[in-house]
């Protein structure tokens, strides 16, 4: 349970924030008309390039962030990284193999993927009652 906890923390104080402002940037400025703040992006890609050395480190002593079993501290993240790898962001996830192979390893779970299809769902409802 420690563990989880801390790759809880680390989630929400560390690598959520920097995922959040990625995202935001290179995402959503688009649906309101916004250009992309392009220090803004520059700034956080650097910020987690280092979270993910962190990640990196830990994912090649286990399987999962927490020890050899998908825990919430996997779960955690799975949003923001489905985001994130729809991004030239994904470019850094790429370039860490143990961080690469937890992030197609944790998004490819069925159960996920019956989620997304949802919100794809979802989104493409919403677009279609816009136009």
């Amino acid at each position: 349970m420690a563990n989880i906890a801390v790759w809880m923390e680390v989630e929400a104080h560390r690598f959520d924030p920097i995922a959040t402002k990625l995202i935001h940037e290179l995402l959503f400025t688009s649906y309101f008309d916004k250009e992309t703040d392009n220090a803004i992006v520059e700034e956080n890609e650097a910020k987690l390039a280092k979270v993910l050395d962190v990640y990196e480190a830990r994912l090649a002593m286990s399987k999962y962030l927490a020890g050899e079993c998908f825990t919430l501290a996997d779960l955690d993240h799975m949003p923001a990284l489905q985001y994130i790898m729809r991004t030239k962001v994904k470019q850094l996830i790429d370039e860490c193999p143990h961080v690469s192979a937890w992030c197609k390893d944790i998004l490819a779970r069925p159960a996920w993927e019956k989620v997304w299809a949802l919100q794809d769902l979802f989104q493409q409802g919403n677009r279609q009652r816009d136009c």
